[in-house]
């Protein structure tokens, strides 16, 4: 019989060290002291309070596509805000995976942080509403909606009546052996 363990062993150990680079590319970067990226839509915002405003600047906020490497070559934004809270905005960003990095005025870099935008939902076609009755059905009163008088309620309960003799007579006639 092979012990066959240490193959097993090796083969386990080969499986994690080439599944933790999917690992950690499925976790988001962390974001530094601060900032906080978010989407709506088509737009992408960033928020921080790490920075410090510097000759009436905040700092730069840039995002950069996945196959974009360096701060420059991102879609760059000024920051804007108070000495609370400082924030940047990019809008009609595509769907896909960006990274976004703040580099505050005195050149420290305030937080990165990957985010995903998805891509907007197609519109889908309701059925519009066809136009309905002002009173709508009555249930109970076998789905009429006028109230009918005396008079009528009358001349239809003669009918039904009469009806109904009419077929009885008609019946007992047909029953008799003899006919005229």
């Amino acid at each position: 019989m092979r012990n066959s363990s240490p193959v097993l062993r090796s083969g386990l150990t080969v499986a994690a060290a080439a599944s933790l680079p999917f690992a950690l590319a499925a976790v988001p970067a962390a974001a530094g002291p601060g900032i906080s990226v978010s989407t709506t839509g088509s737009t992408v915002s960033v928020t921080t309070s790490a920075c410090t405003q510097i000759s009436g600047s905040w700092g730069t906020a840039s995002l950069l596509t996945s196959s974009q490497g360096s701060f420059a070559q991102g879609r760059q934004v000024t920051l804007s805000g108070t000495s609370t809270s400082q924030s940047a905005a990019w809008s009609n960003v595509t769907s896909g995976t960006y990274t976004v990095i703040v580099i505050c005025s005195d050149g420290t870099t305030a937080g990165t942080q990957s985010v995903v935008v998805s891509p907007a939902p197609s519109p889908t076609r309701s059925p519009s509403p066809s136009a309905s009755p002002s009173r709508g059905v009555m249930g109970g009163v076998g789905g009429s909606a006028t109230d009918y008088g005396t008079v009528t309620l009358v001349a239809g309960g003669t009918l039904v009546g009469t009806g109904l003799l009419a077929t009885v007579w008609y019946l007992r006639r047909r029953n008799r052996p003899y006919r005229l």
